[in-house]
């Protein structure tokens, strides 16, 4: 696979840390949101993790197995919980030298990081701890990466994400970090010149024809929205800001929406994501039928991005929008 271009040396816009597409609270979110995107598997682990039975995550991570974007969301959801770096703890008491139960303690003292309750030095110490019982695994370094989106610098992001596609090229949520965090780049020019355009359209254009990586155009364009309208140039309302009226912008909806109509992938762990994403876009691009079909697909798996930007209540953006697409009366504020 070709590799993607150097990104090093190019100053970041100064914004929030909210571009990573995982809510970072807790796991069942205010408002209907909640991280395990259907997963019913993963939603029976994670409440058994929640009562100190960890044995369920580990039989669900064993056979979870190498289907890494898979291991990742439920690696991450049940790292979420608030307990699960102590329930994580006693797993490596009794099994040393388990690299699940490794990955797992790591990617909670992570979570407690981005937190504010655990020291950055030791959650990076164990992942790396954890990528050494498992040189395949992408995960301990998803772990890495999440942290330097929030907590690094640049570098620090690019070598976590290089680490990460070596093992999995496709990696989704690596690809979606990697675009939030450079869309914090400040750059001139034209408003569809950005370098993050270039470089989710060469990672989709690199993916095979059915990979999940064809929708990270339109992430990125909602990360720079974010952006855009966190430091001053865009308006705080997505759907009068004109972001998605471009050539480039109606080029990219209409790719990944055609991509969506014939390779649509049920069984993504993270599909309902891209389906957000897409929903969004078409909103603000005054697509309603586009949009309409987005949300029948949806149903109640809304993820908190890209609805909450740019600073908005998530939950009822998602609702109204929902609602305008499909002619629905409106919710009440």
């Amino acid at each position: 696979m070709t590799p993607l271009p150097p990104l090093l040396g190019v100053r970041r816009a100064p914004t929030d840390q909210s571009g990573d597409t995982d809510p970072d609270d807790s796991s069942a979110l205010e408002g209907g949101f909640d991280d395990a995107l259907g997963d019913a598997e993963l939603l029976a682990a994670r409440a058994a993790l929640a009562q100190g039975r960890w044995q369920v995550a580990r039989s669900l991570l064993l056979h979870t197995g190498d289907d890494w974007d898979r291991r990742g969301h439920r690696a991450t959801v049940l790292a979420g919980e608030p307990y699960a770096a102590a329930w994580a703890h006693d797993w490596l008491l009794a099994e040393p030298g388990s690299a699940d139960a490794a990955t797992l303690h790591a990617l909670a003292l992570v979570q407690r990081t981005l937190r504010g309750k655990d020291d950055a030095d030791r959650a990076r110490e164990a992942c790396r701890a954890a990528a050494a019982l498992a040189p395949a695994d992408p995960t301990p370094w998803l772990g890495l990466l999440r942290l330097a989106r929030t907590r690094g610098p640049e570098n620090e992001v690019l070598r976590a994400f290089a680490e990460l596609r070596a093992r999995h090229p496709e990696h989704h949520h690596g690809h979606h970090l990697l675009v939030a965090r450079l869309a914090e780049r400040s750059q001139g020019g034209r408003a569809e010149s950005h370098e993050v355009y270039d470089l989710a359209e060469l990672a989709a254009a690199q993916a095979p024809a059915d990979s999940p990586l064809a929708v990270l155009p339109v992430v990125a364009y909602a990360e720079r929205y974010r952006v855009l309208a966190a430091t001053g140039p865009a308006p705080a309302d997505p759907v009068g800001s004109g972001h998605w009226s471009g050539p480039r912008a109606r080029r990219i909806l209409r790719a990944a929406f055609d991509w969506w109509l014939e390779w649509e992938h049920d069984d993504h762990p993270r599909r309902h994501t891209d389906l957000n994403h897409l929903a969004f876009a078409m909103s603000c691009a005054g697509r309603p039928a586009e949009a309409a079909a987005l949300f029948r697909r949806i149903g109640r798996h809304a993820t908190r991005a890209p609805w909450s930007y740019p600073h908005r209540d998530a939950w009822q953006a998602f609702r109204t929008a929902r609602c305008r697409a499909l002619g629905l009366a409106f919710p009440e504020t």
